[in-house]
């Protein structure tokens, strides 16, 4: 089982890590720097653990011996890239579509209605990317 903990300060990571682990827990990711004693409390409440990911802003900050105590153990320390914000409504496969369409020499009208995509929206994806 794979959990997330995501905090504003350690503090509230180490109550968070305390209510949300367990030992059916195999990877964790947590948002902020893990340090030693965010560590074993992870490894107390999940005793289990494989993998622990971080930011990977965060990752070179982590102590060479930890990761290295931790590799000993079977543990994996690893950075992990989460995306932020809003997901994306339309992805690259529309994006070709829309390009493909007018190639054929289709107007952005026509392919807003065949597509069902806004044409304000449609005229964004043209000219934003």
């Amino acid at each position: 089982m794979r959990v997330e903990v995501k905090a504003r300060n350690n503090e509230e990571l180490l109550r968070k890590i305390d209510e949300m682990l367990n030992e059916n827990v195999r990877e964790v990711y947590i948002n902020l720097r893990p340090t030693k004693e965010i560590l074993v409390r992870i490894l107390e409440n999940a005793p289990n653990v494989r993998v622990i990911g971080c930011p990977p802003s965060l990752y070179p900050k982590v102590s060479k011996r930890v990761v290295n105590a931790l590799r000993q153990m079977g543990i994996d320390i690893v950075p992990m890239k989460k995306s932020r914000g809003r997901p994306r409504k339309y992805d690259e496969t529309v994006l070709l579509q829309i390009r493909e369409l007018m190639k054929k020499g289709k107007t952005p009208k026509e392919i807003s209605r065949e597509l069902g995509i806004p044409l304000r929206t449609l005229y964004y994806m043209i000219n934003g990317k």
